[in-house]
């Protein structure tokens, strides 16, 4: 399918209805989803968001994303691991963010597992397949593998929450670990020579939680492609 407005073509569910939404979802395709990033903040936030959207759209936590940033402290991981009572009544009153106290309180454990870790990086990147060839259809895209099988039970291991199989599919997904993107899709794999997908390094510098398939290509739906 092509986008209407520059005629580029794109992973079906990047090419959504018409409306306020479009250019947001849109330039997280384009600008984000899949890219290599690295570093333990960004790659917390992912694996917050990527845990916050489970059960809803992915759209819902794009739109509330610079919400989550302002009240997890820019996800800062020694920041969040020393929230307390307070901070989880505090979350709990803002209507910004996804009010779950479940998904709240797992990303403050998270956040103080991540904090042992001496480096969350490349504890997450040692999971990251060989390169593969990109799938042809929507079909073709797994939910979970082997290796976001063995990210989710070493995760839970150090006391993780909330980052199962799927879940850890969808963070490697979103960060470039693995490459979703459909064959036919404009946007360039990290190891092409035309060099067009770099790796981002921090949240909000490139323009913007891998996705579980469900052949719907409609962000408003549940689950659907690209989770994050």
């Amino acid at each position: 399918m092509t986008a209407p407005d520059d005629g580029l073509v794109r992973c079906d569910w990047a090419v959504g209805r018409p409306g306020p939404d479009f250019a947001l979802y849109r330039d997280y395709h384009d600008q984000e989803w899949g890219r290599p990033l690295h570093g333990r903040v960004p790659l917390f936030e992912r694996m917050s968001l990527e845990a916050f959207q489970s059960g809803l759209s992915w759209l819902i936590i794009l739109r509330k994303r610079e919400n989550f940033r302002r009240a997890f402290d820019g996800f800062d991981i020694e920041t969040v691991a020393r929230y307390t009572d307070a901070d989880v009544a505090r979350l709990m009153a803002d209507q910004g963010i996804v009010r779950n106290r479940a998904k709240i309180e797992a990303t403050i454990a998270n956040a103080r597992a991540a904090a042992d870790i001496d480096d969350l990086s490349e504890l997450l990147w040692s999971f990251a397949p060989a390169p593969r060839p990109r799938p042809a259809t929507l079909a073709e895209v797994p939910a979970t593998t082997t290796e976001s099988t063995a990210m989710a039970r070493e995760l839970k291991r150090r006391g993780f929450r909330f980052v199962g199989p799927t879940t850890a599919y969808a963070l490697m997904q979103a960060t470039g670990m693995v490459d979703d993107h459909l064959r036919a899709c404009w946007v360039f794999s990290p190891g092409d020579d035309a060099g067009r997908a770099r790796p981002v390094e921090e949240p909000g510098k490139s323009g913007t939680t891998g996705p579980t398939v469900n052949g719907n290509a409609d962000p408003e739906v549940m689950h659907t492609y690209p989770r994050g």
